[in-house]
């Protein structure tokens, strides 16, 4: 109640991007993590889930896109997150596209982002990664990387971009997820069929041979169904770990912000449980799903299991619903 009627309002009337640079930059460099721990963090046994060879204390994890760059690898557990996706990396550093490139839809609570994979880079990421390892910080938790490919690479040359990636950091991340759902990079989504995910698939593949470390696909809402049949049949050829669905839409029907870029929040929660149900249904339940889109509470995320999701993911609704989000979405659950 205290972060919706006071900390929420005052953070809402400020730019969205910088909101979100001070609050990972407190959260990361000030003892507000402490602070905020013990009520955000609690044991829930009875939700522990393995899944990838991982044991994962809680299903609700921390989406791609939020800790781009690797900062709060200590933090997330802190805030009682199950696990956690940074990223998403791409090989060189990049700025991403130009500013404003994040617009708030408060009445529909919501989110427009057109941030195109800015981050350090993923040497810089390997080595900030390597020094939480070596320092003995390493969290708990599973920590998934977010690969992908920077922006002036041509889509056929792409698989060389996530097998850097990959490589840079092989040795430092529980599981790998091949982001070719975007919508702020140009061509991107392309790389989600046919021929072009094969030269990205098939590189990764040969990197890791026997599967040794869990590789997923994260999918975009706006496939259709003989889309996502496609998507399937590349999972099961190359032997991935599973599906995360999904990214953000490029759908804004009726939204009360027009500006380019994918939609995350309440405007996307139906469509990606309509996802999660069809991957279920195609896979006949046999490949792992996590659900990502429109997650605000226990009821949302009961909606997502029941549609056959094993994880969720939170973005918008750890923005919207503050830092005791996770503790609240898993006393329900239980």
């Amino acid at each position: 109640m205290l972060y919706r009627c006071v900390a929420r309002p005052l953070l809402f009337s400020l730019p969205p991007e910088w909101v979100h640079h001070v609050s990972l930059g407190a959260l990361t460099r000030t003892p507000v993590a402490s602070l905020l721990e013990p009520f955000a963090r609690r044991e829930f046994p009875g939700l522990e889930k393995k899944l990838f060879g991982l044991t994962f204390p809680n299903p609700i994890g921390l989406a791609a896109g939020f800790d781009k760059n690797a900062e709060g690898v200590t933090v997330w557990p802190r805030l009682g997150f199950g696990f956690m996706e940074l990223g998403t990396i791409t090989p060189r550093a990049q700025p991403g596209n130009p500013r404003p490139r994040v617009f708030r839809l408060s009445a529909e609570q919501g989110l427009i982002n057109r941030l195109g994979f800015p981050n350090v880079g993923a040497e810089e990421v390997a080595r900030r990664l390597e020094k939480i390892k070596s320092s003995g910080r390493w969290p708990r938790v599973p920590v998934g990387m977010n690969i992908g490919k920077n922006k002036e690479t041509p889509l056929e040359e792409a698989g060389r971009d996530y097998v850097a990636c990959f490589r840079a950091t092989r040795d430092l991340a529980d599981y790998f997820v091949v982001n070719v759902s975007s919508p702020n990079t140009p061509g991107l989504r392309d790389l989600q069929q046919g021929p072009l995910l094969d030269s990205i698939l098939g590189p990764l593949r040969d990197e890791d041979p026997e599967a040794k470390r869990p590789l997923l696909i994260k999918i975009a809402p706006d496939l259709t169904e003989t889309q996502i049949a496609d998507v399937v049949n590349a999972v099961e050829k190359y032997r991935l770990a599973g599906i995360v669905a999904t990214n953000t839409t490029i759908d804004k029907t009726g939204l009360s912000v027009q500006e380019q870029g994918g939609v995350s929040g309440r405007p996307l929660t139906s469509r990606s449980t309509e996802i999660i149900r069809a991957v279920h249904r195609l896979t006949g339940g046999r490949v792992p799903i996590i659900g990502v889109g429109g997650i605000f509470n226990a009821a949302d995320a009961r909606e997502k299991f029941e549609a056959g999701a094993s994880l969720l993911q939170l973005y918008t609704g750890f923005v919207y619903e503050g830092p005791l989000v996770v503790r609240r979405i898993c006393e329900g659950l239980r």
